[in-house]
């Protein structure tokens, strides 16, 4: 009988169905390992921002300015480094412009052309050819690596360079194949993208990210707490599933959720129209959806904003009846109110109430009427159903993780929950506790399981709805989510959210030492990369923490976060020689760009630096291509016997 290696020895023959072509493949392997590592991008708090993701990943983070400045300085102004920079990222647009480039005769498609090839050369040093290979496009891939490879100090050589060139130009074939040029830099320059969490809500493009992230040709990401209301939902809570809609119509963009997830939300709006009023609290945030809707649309939001939150409320009411082990009891705060007096009691402090629209609580004030069971359960269909929801969520389980051990680097969105004394802090479920690592595996089950079964009553919907909003969740790392004492109560001090301990022991080395070690990380070049929190840069905030050890990469690419941040965001790149943080500065649109014909929106801080460049053997992707090395050495020895 066969043993399990012999098995897989014979599957491996299947592709490798000679000696020779074992060995070829241990030579390019063996090469391999000894290419620099290709540089990584690190990048969180997205929120549905399409345009300033998009123009992140067009200029890789600034790596596409610094490799035409490296490439060109002697060559090149500091103008005309800024114009290629933008032709490289933005080739349509800036082809189509008339005052971009203004006289694009043959003398200038062959400079620009030579320009990029000379570019795509330098951008792709790091990679094998085969590599290079896939990433040109399929119709122009052969010409591409024939005048990539050419040696025009040749003159037969230089005489066939100049031909194709001169063909594809009879041929009308220029800004064409400088398009194609262009995307195939854009895709050497970053060679892997980490997204460090919180891809949904508050901004109105999250299937766009979505789509794009879909076709990354090598990506990871690791859950955010708003990612995970999201797979809550697709999970069957109906809790997460309230919750993301009554963001969407906070800030005004549930009609853009709508159209492009193909919901039915129309019981939702009908019922809302039925029995809420206008109500000022409710009004959505002003945004640019806001230019295309009409009073009337903007009414309906309103109404549909207030029945979102109640229906919000009642089913985590329901919730944490269900679950005592939540601990979640003070935040039953229907039964606070006295209706009557039109007021709310907590912690022995009365509080007028405002905005007042408890209309529909019956006496359960938790339960829902036979109308409100019906319209979240047509909700919750049309969500689990779309082609779209299931294409996305898919991939987040496929691509995505509680945290991720990447290059000896530890990734994760939130936080890992401390003591006050700055140890693990447990969460207690049937007798077992769950701390440190072990905290966020407890969780990475529960979503998964949730999504695979897919019912409203699952237990481990449940626990991701706990995910986005409990006390002891590494995705909220707060007290309470204080949703309620923001629309209903005027006083601020009920407005406090108290971030777990976490989130000061973080600035110390010993904490940054003590999480890796949890990981498994010993290593002193292993550092924490982090999201969530943006970083108050007007306040003096530092993204940097733990001297060095973590960075806290949310700067506020989000729109809604920017007047607090006074920025829009970070991003980290880390190539062979080590990190880099760049700070981005908000992003308008294209035509600005061109207009400007400038891009300054990048400033790059070298934060680590390697003494000895880091190679492809060192990283997580050498201990994948050992093992082929391994197998086939082992199917060699196998061949023989």
């Amino acid at each position: 009988m066969l043993s399990t290696r012999e098995k897989y020895y014979q599957m491996l023959e299947k592709e490798f169905q000679s000696k020779e072509a074992i060995l070829t493949e241990l030579i390019n392997l063996e090469a391999i390992m000894h290419l620099p590592k290709g540089t990584e991008l690190y990048i969180s708090d997205i929120h549905g921002e399409y345009t300033a993701f998009n123009h992140i990943l067009r200029t890789g983070a600034g790596n596409i300015k610094e490799k035409i400045s490296l490439l060109f300085e002697d060559r090149l102004t500091s103008h005309e480094i800024d114009k290629l920079t933008i032709l490289v990222a933005y080739p349509r647009e800036s082809l189509a412009s008339d005052s971009f480039f203004e006289h694009k005769d043959r003398s200038w498609y062959r400079k620009k052309i030579r320009q990029l090839l000379e570019l795509l050369s330098f951008s792709s040093t790091k990679y094998t050819r085969s590599k290079v290979r896939k990433a040109l496009p399929k119709q122009f891939a052969y010409i591409i690596e024939e005048l990539m490879y050419t040696d025009t100090n040749y003159k037969d050589k230089a005489d066939y360079f100049h031909q194709i060139l001169s063909h594809l130009l009879e041929l009308e074939q220029g800004d064409a194949f400088i398009i194609a040029l262009c995307y195939s830099i854009q895709r050497l320059v970053v060679d892997h993208l980490h997204v460090v969490g919180d891809i949904f809500d508050r901004g109105p493009d999250a299937d766009q990210i979505m789509d794009h992230l879909c076709k990354q040709p090598s990506v990871d990401v690791q859950w955010g707490n708003h990612d995970i209301l999201w797979m809550g939902a697709y999970a069957g809570s109906r809790a997460c599933l309230m919750t993301l809609l009554r963001i969407a119509a906070r800030y005004n963009y549930l009609y853009e959720v709508e159209h492009a997830y193909a919901l039915n939300l129309r019981p939702l709006f009908m019922y809302a129209e039925e029995y809420y009023q206008n109500n000022p609290v409710f009004t959505p945030k002003e945004t640019t959806c806001s230019d295309h809707y009409s009073i009337e649309s903007m009414d309906a939001l309103e109404k549909v904003h207030q029945a979102l939150s109640i229906l919000q409320f009642k089913l985590e009411g329901q919730l944490i009846k269900r679950h005592p082990e939540f601990e979640m009891e003070d935040r039953l705060l229907f039964d606070q109110i006295d209706i009557d007096q039109n007021t709310i009691t907590l912690e022995g402090k009365t509080y007028p109430l405002q905005g007042s629209c408890f209309q529909t609580l019956l006496e359960d004030p938790y339960q829902l009427s036979e109308q409100e069971e019906y319209v979240v359960d047509m909700l919750l269909t049309s969500f689990q159903q779309s082609s779209k929801m299931q294409e996305h969520m898919n991939f987040l389980l496929e691509k995505g993780s509680m945290y991720l051990v990447y290059n000896q680097h530890l990734l994760f969105h939130g936080c890992i929950p401390l003591t006050e004394k700055g140890e693990f802090l447990p969460l207690h479920v049937e007798g077992v506790d769950y701390s440190g690592k072990s905290l966020l595996t407890f969780f990475e089950e529960h979503i998964r399981q949730g999504c695979d079964a897919q019912t409203s009553d699952n237990p481990h919907a449940d626990w991701v709805w706990y995910c986005w909003s409990g006390k002891i969740s590494p995705q909220f790392g707060k007290s309470a989510m204080t949703t309620f004492e923001r629309y209903f109560i005027a006083d601020k001090k009920t407005h406090r959210e108290i971030k777990n301990s976490y989130y000061s022991f973080r600035d110390t080395k010993e904490t940054c030492q003590m999480l890796l070690e949890e990981f498994g990380l010993y290593s002193p070049c292993s550092r924490i990369i982090n999201g969530h929190t943006p970083v108050k840069v007007k306040g003096g905030e530092s993204p940097i923490k733990g001297e060095g050890m973590l960075f806290v990469i949310d700067g506020g690419l989000s729109k809604a976060y920017q007047k607090t941040t006074g920025i829009a965001g970070y991003s980290l790149l880390n190539n062979s020689y080590g990190f880099q943080l760049v700070t981005h500065d908000p992003f308008s649109s294209v035509e600005n760009l061109l207009e400007r014909q400038s891009d300054q929106t990048l400033l790059k801080k070298v934060i680590d630096r390697e003494l000895q460049r880091i190679l492809i053997k060192d990283t997580t992707v050498g201990q994948s291509i050992e093992e082929q090395i391994e197998n086939l050495t082992g199917l060699l020895h196998y061949q023989k016997t």
